[in-house]
């Protein structure tokens, strides 16, 4: 029988893991294209972190997809319904989230692509030459970087 810091202690092995395995999927995910890659990890991560109860007495919870795993593989329990409508309600909440953020930061992104574009457009404009520009930049007044007033960058200690 498990006392209360034994079942904490596995808990924090299990958080770890579940941890280290997350990383390794971002890792393996990181080549895909941003709208795929993302839906993924969310998926990943609910079905890593969602937890189910398996005894209500107690109130004592276990990963979600160990119990269906272990009441499916072992014949053992009847678990695995619940396990399976907690893991799709926290997929609903998670996707729900994600597409919440995706929805926030779409105009945002393209907001900000538009003003580097500008940005971008303004710098093409410039019809100076370049010697035009160094010769500008030569009236503009110099700041305190360790320049002496020859204009050559001395070292500080």
């Amino acid at each position: 029988m498990m006392n209360e810091n034994d079942y904490l202690m596995a808990w924090a092995a299990y958080g770890v893991a579940a941890l280290g395995c997350l990383l390794v999927w971002m890792r393996m995910t990181s080549w895909m294209w941003r709208y795929a890659r993302e839906p993924l990890r969310v998926l990943v991560a609910v079905l890593l972190f969602s937890p189910t109860i398996v005894d209500p007495a107690r109130e004592l919870f276990a990963p979600a997809i160990a119990v269906t795993a272990m009441d499916l593989l072992l014949k053992v329990g009847n678990n695995a319904w619940r396990a399976v409508a907690d893991l799709s309600l926290y997929g609903l909440i998670a996707f729900a989230l994600y597409l919440l953020f995706v929805a926030i930061r779409w105009p945002i992104e393209r907001w900000w692509q538009g003003r580097r574009e500008e940005q971008v457009s303004e710098v093409d404009n410039d019809s100076r030459t370049l010697r035009e520009r160094m010769e500008e930049d030569d009236d503009l007044p110099l700041r305190d970087y360790g320049h002496d007033r020859s204009g050559r960058l001395e070292p500080r200690i």
